[in-house]
């Protein structure tokens, strides 16, 4: 899935949002200095997997939140979990490192891929995130975005990390 086809999952779900672009940004920190208008929304994203390469999570909570994954791992009830490779990324969601984004949950084809929100960032209303691409950043009402994904058969769960 590429931004025009996000923006288009989003148009054809209803979902309002803000787009900004900008200089391509791969980290929180990047991001931060880039100047993006939707900063106070920021979001992280890790994609993330258990050590026996069957259950993958896509975990998305406000940028500023760190979470050891040994932490995560028990919020989410997984075993011990390790980031999921590159080629895990490109294999299942069709996204490459620093362009991570739950709008990349929509070509989880397989649907294999857990997808986890912060309660922080239902709660705030909106979220930042990419639309599959790291040189756009749109500004989504959380619970539209989860709801999108849930309409389209993706699992989605909100806990607090």
């Amino acid at each position: 899935m590429d931004r025009r086809e996000a923006l288009a999952a989003l148009d054809a779900a209803g979902v309002r949002y803000e787009l900004a672009e900008h200089e391509a940004v791969s980290t929180v920190e990047q991001a931060h200095g880039a100047g993006i208008p939707f900063a106070a929304f920021g979001a992280k994203n890790l994609f993330v997997r258990d050590d026996r390469k069957r259950r993958y999570y896509l975990v998305t909570m406000p940028d500023d939140k760190r979470v050891p994954l040994k932490e995560l791992q028990g919020r989410i009830g997984s075993r011990r979990l390790s980031f999921a490779s590159p080629a895990d990324l490109a294999d299942r969601l069709a996204l490459s490192p620093g362009s991570v984004t739950p709008l990349g949950a929509l070509h989880d084809g397989a649907r294999d891929v857990e997808v986890v929100f912060d309660r922080a960032l239902v709660e705030r209303g909106r979220v930042a995130v990419h639309p599959c691409d790291n040189t756009a950043t749109v500004l989504v009402g959380t619970r539209d975005l989860i709801r999108l994904l849930q309409g389209r058969g993706r699992s989605v769960r909100v806990i607090d990390l």
